[in-house]
């Protein structure tokens, strides 16, 4: 039986970015609801509730980008220079961001706790922001000559990526809220849970204003989503998510701990689907697919046998410090 290794690695990559986006997000939406949350007990609280995994969230970041090198050299080669500026600021914004979040702890004067978590909230909303303003410039193609790119240094930058910004910070928002409606208990709990709301309805409405705007973008965008009969399918992404939405907001009410966390995973989950169905099989839009970008076949085979080892001690490592710190957290046990 044999496998056609630029689709299976394209599935992998896409799986482990998934992942990060989903444990990596709820983590930056901690720091970015930072300014709803003032007392100094209630902040310590929300850190500590991702002080044991957030560490390895960030471990698919790296699975992913060095797969992408490996396994798609031509596609990073393409996509790096075109994305330099936003990822860099992301890496940064990462750095300085970690750097804050032990050093909060570590403050003696109220000032330089405030600083800390300053630049706690900033590190995760510039983070946050980066990585959606990446996605936009993605999204919208990249100038290509040859084996090149053949663009500016800021072609990244565009309305549409400064939305798509600002749409993932209000989705890692969303994924904090959620996480903390889960993780807290009392009077934060209650903060989270009110303003998880307002959340996930600007979500939505920015989900169906850029899931629009990507239809302008390409004929093969509009035939995907718009032409029977691939259109049918394509369907069940919006109409899946108007049923989860009418699912969350109702498990809000009902005052649901774990429903709210699943729904708005399955938000991300249905929005990636989406951005799936208009970009496959794309590598580098609008033309470079993922055959194109491949390394020789030998090198993926390899380069395969060793993640099928690696991803499942990668998942179990995860699974094991998430159940490991299961439950509520409490101000009197934590990283500080």
């Amino acid at each position: 039986m044999s496998f056609d290794l630029p689709v299976v690695w394209a599935l992998l990559i896409a799986l482990v970015i998934f992942v990060y986006v989903v444990v990596d997000g709820f983590d930056l939406g901690v720091g970015i609801l930072f300014p709803w949350v003032r007392g100094r007990a209630d902040r310590n609280v929300m850190v500590n509730s991702i002080a044991p995994v957030w560490d390895g969230n960030e471990t698919w970041l790296v699975f992913g980008g060095g797969g992408l090198l490996a396994v798609f050299p031509l596609a990073y080669a393409v996509l790096l220079p075109a994305l330099y500026m936003p990822l860099i600021c992301m890496l940064l914004a990462l750095v300085f961001r970690g750097v804050a979040f032990e050093m909060r702890f570590r403050a003696v004067s109220a000032r330089a706790q405030r600083f800390w978590d300053g630049a706690f909230q900033g590190g995760s909303c510039v983070a946050a922001l980066a990585q959606g303003v990446a996605l936009g410039a993605f999204v919208q193609g990249v100038k290509v000559s040859g084996r090149a790119y053949a663009g500016g240094l800021w072609d990244w930058l565009s309305p549409f990526s400064v939305l798509t910004g600002f749409a993932l910070v209000i989705g890692y928002a969303l994924l904090g809220a959620c996480w903390l409606i889960l993780k807290t208990e009392g009077a934060l709990q209650s903060r989270c849970r009110a303003v998880a709301g307002p959340l996930a309805g600007a979500l939505l409405g920015l989900i169906g204003v850029i899931s629009l705007l990507m239809l302008t973008f390409s004929a093969a965008f509009r035939d995907r989503w718009l032409t029977a009969p691939a259109a049918f399918g394509a369907a069940l992404v919006p109409l899946l998510l108007l049923v989860l939405a009418r699912t969350f907001f109702l498990a809000l009410r009902e005052g649901r701990e774990v429903r709210p966390f699943l729904c708005a995973l399955g938000f991300f989950l249905l929005s990636y689907v989406g951005l799936g169905i208009s970009m496959w099989p794309t590598m580098a839009p609008p033309s470079l697919t993922i055959w194109d970008a491949a390394a020789p076949p030998a090198s993926q085979a390899f380069l395969l046998a060793g993640a099928v080892g690696l991803l499942p001690i990668i998942l179990g490592y995860l699974a094991f410090s998430y159940w490991l710190f299961r439950g509520k957290v409490r101000i009197d046990i934590g990283h500080g």
